[in-house]
């Protein structure tokens, strides 16, 4: 089958600094926590209290991690986003499609406008969104096709598109999470299937997160073979005083010695790249909490990042959107 159209691609995920800076993390914080995807507080409650309080706090604590884990490509998420454009730039292509590859950010750069320009200056002929989100939610799905509609806003004449909104059951997706699971997990360890955490109240007001979640890790865990006594599915990185979902990774990991857990490996499925919330918050801070609180070896097992396999899977979402 011949295809003669010109397409775009456009890879997307939430965002990074451009720096390791205070100044630069603060402004992209401002452009994150300012999102009503993410925080719907009233404006003039959380604004004020946002600039006062929070950016200055976290704004120099977030820089000094950020400073401990930045590459000379910049930060592990853009350097990684970065590696899985180009793998599946040379994977589309070897498949006979012309295709252009762009990098798109919610927040921070390279931004989503800017992606959207860079197609449409090319000349695509359809435009095809891959949120590196494989559980929907609307704090991260729906806040990034917010800003793709934005983009599209600014734009007189667009071509079709089309928009992957997720691909938690995908079967390359499972199978890819599972062996990178089996190279590395050992006998006797407890799996952890840890995801980013979202408020409680949004999934109340419809948001079915969890609910993706949860049929990842039972898809894994079965393609695993494991029983219901060797893994458990936690959330992390949660913020402010609020309920958020549960269980809470570091409390879970705490707590896990006296369960009678003693070695643990934890897997985050929901991050498409390594980045601060696995590299630091994972594998460095939870690492200390569960071995100064009992347990006798922990392991993180990386994201897909830029494997074959996770290319691969990527590369045939696309393609089932232009065959």
């Amino acid at each position: 089958m011949t295809i003669t159209k010109k397409f775009g691609v456009i890879l997307a995920n939430l965002g990074t600094p451009d720096e390791p800076t205070s100044s630069a993390i603060s402004r992209y914080l401002w452009e994150f926590l300012t999102d009503p995807r993410v925080v719907d507080l009233p404006r003039w409650k959380w604004f004020p209290l946002l600039k006062a309080i929070i950016l200055p706090l976290r704004s120099k604590r977030i820089a000094k991690n950020y400073q401990a884990i930045w590459t000379t490509q910049g930060s592990p998420l853009f350097a990684i986003t970065k590696q899985q454009q180009q793998a599946l730039q040379t994977y589309l292509s070897a498949q006979g499609i012309d295709v252009q590859v762009e990098i798109a950010m919610t927040y921070g750069n390279p931004s989503m406008r800017s992606a959207v320009k860079n197609l449409l200056k090319s000349q695509v002929e359809k435009i095809i969104v891959l949120p590196l989100y494989p559980q929907y939610s609307s704090t991260t799905t729906g806040a990034l096709l917010d800003a793709f509609a934005n983009a599209l806003k600014q734009e007189r004449g667009f071509v079709p598109f089309d928009f992957i909104h997720s691909y938690h059951l995908n079967e390359n997706y499972i199978n890819a999470l599972a062996q990178s699971v089996q190279a590395r997990l050992k006998a006797d360890e407890f799996l952890l299937f840890s995801y980013h955490g979202i408020p409680l109240r949004y999934e109340n007001m419809g948001d079915y997160y969890r609910e993706h979640c949860k049929q990842t890790t039972i898809a894994v865990a079965d393609k695993l073979g494991l029983t219901k006594n060797q893994w458990a599915m936690s959330f992390q990185s949660r913020f402010g005083r609020e309920e958020w979902l549960q269980p809470y990774t570091d409390k879970f990991l705490q707590n896990a010695s006296a369960q009678g857990i003693n070695k643990i490996a934890v897997i985050c499925p929901g991050f498409a790249a390594d980045c601060l919330e696995t590299i630091e918050e994972i594998d460095e801070e939870n690492r200390e909490y569960f071995l100064t609180h009992g347990g006798e070896s922990y392991q993180y097992i990386p994201a897909l990042n830029a494997v074959p396999a996770h290319i691969a899977m990527m590369g045939k979402l696309i393609l089932e959107k232009i065959i």
